[in-house]
């Protein structure tokens, strides 16, 4: 036998390992947090919700998503080499908590901690986005490919909110979630995503579930609405769509806000924008599209029209440079979504992990990735 056909059998061993592994970690990981909660007629309200049927949240839109699509994505997982993730590790700054804290009670300041784990002070209230605060999703799931989290999360500072847009593992993450939630004051997550929470140890009553379109008040001044996105939901193999999944408009004394969680291109952004805005900035997805999959993840240009749709003024793309999660090359995203926002005129804000943005102030604007990959490619040569 060839050393060629002894590589091709290591790497299809290999495939078959690999999904019976990640099936059993993720099944069991559902099946552990799958506790739930009879107060404030949880069941009611999921039940009666428009987006729910048959034990399922539903899109507007339908499509099909089939096992052969997988297991075809799986092997290019395998096989291709796209440049999906860098040659080094990417500029990444230690995450400066003073500027969380201490932005005052009329700023924006929004620090970026990778993917799309936001650490916003918006008019004094301090609110995380979906933190994702470990090196690797889970034990057979993908780890940060630019280093170690910007921040000690032992240092973290008091929460007002922690917002969750959906329970994907690199959106929901149970580490994160289990060493935080001392220091938040309230969780707002969308409908039956509480019931993880509450298996992690946070109380019932620091968790309200959002349907979409509903509105919370909290403190002075400062609303929360949970807004339609078009994805999709599941930790295991046998729990898909049996939580809801979310967009966030967070509207304070000052100043408003929109975070897109993870979603395709839908009519529900133009919707989202003649209701709520214009948005002072909004941090939409970019990355781990695919033509597959486009339903649940938009392109780049797709990122900006929805910017469009929303009203926004400064656009912060997130979703991107930190998990290898699709068959794109790790820069892509960027390179096409500030190409497309500068032939619409769209000023972008393009911290480093760890950087942050002070709006009207400071706005990074520096294309790093374009460095980064200038030295990629010497380096190749």
């Amino acid at each position: 036998m060839t050393k060629k056909n002894i590589i091709k059998i290591m790497k299809i061993n290999f495939i078959v390992v690999f999904i019976i592994a990640s099936v059993m970690a993720f099944f069991n990981q559902a099946c552990s947090s799958a506790v739930y909660s009879s107060e404030d007629n949880k069941m009611n309200r999921i039940e009666n919700s428009k987006h729910y049927k048959d034990g399922k949240f539903f899109n507007e839109a339908a499509w099909n998503q089939s096992m052969l699509g997988f297991a075809g994505t799986m092997w290019d997982f395998i096989f291709s080499d796209n440049q999906r993730t860098p040659e080094d590790s990417l500029p990444v700054q230690q995450i400066d908590f003073n500027k969380f804290t201490e932005a005052g009670d009329s700023a924006l300041n929004v620090t970026w901690a990778g993917h799309s784990s936001l650490l916003i002070n918006i008019d004094g209230y301090r609110i995380l986005t979906d933190p994702v605060f470990e090196k690797s999703l889970s034990f057979f799931g993908p780890s940060r490919y630019n280093g170690n989290v910007p921040l000690d999360i032992t240092q973290l500072p008091e929460v007002d909110l922690v917002l969750i847009s959906h329970n994907h593992y690199d959106h929901l993450n149970k580490f994160t979630i289990k060493s935080i939630h001392e220091k938040v004051k309230h969780f707002i997550v969308p409908l039956a995503v509480g019931a993880e929470l509450e298996g992690w140890g946070v109380p019932r009553e620091k968790i309200t579930e959002m349907d979409w379109w509903e509105e919370t008040g909290h403190g002075n001044g400062l609303m929360i609405a949970a807004t339609p996105a078009q994805h999709f939901s599941g930790r295991g193999i046998t729990d898909r769509d049996e939580t809801l999944w979310a967009s966030y408009v967070i509207e304070a004394r000052n100043h408003k806000i929109y975070f897109s969680g993870d979603s395709g291109y839908f009519e529900g952004f133009k919707q989202i924008g003649d209701k709520y805005g214009p948005f002072d900035m909004t941090f939409i997805e970019c990355g781990a599209y695919n033509k597959k999959w486009h339903h649940i993840h938009m392109f780049p240009e797709e990122t900006v029209q929805a910017h469009i749709d929303l009203q926004g003024k400064v656009l912060h793309p997130i979703h991107w440079g930190t998990f290898n999660l699709s068959l794109h090359p790790w820069f892509e995203p960027m390179k096409r979504a500030t190409e497309a926002a500068n032939l619409a005129g769209i000023e972008t804000a393009t911290p480093v992990v760890g950087g942050t943005t002070i709006y009207t102030e400071s706005i990074p604007k520096e294309n790093w990735w374009e460095q980064e990959l200038a030295l990629e490619n010497e380096n190749t040569n």
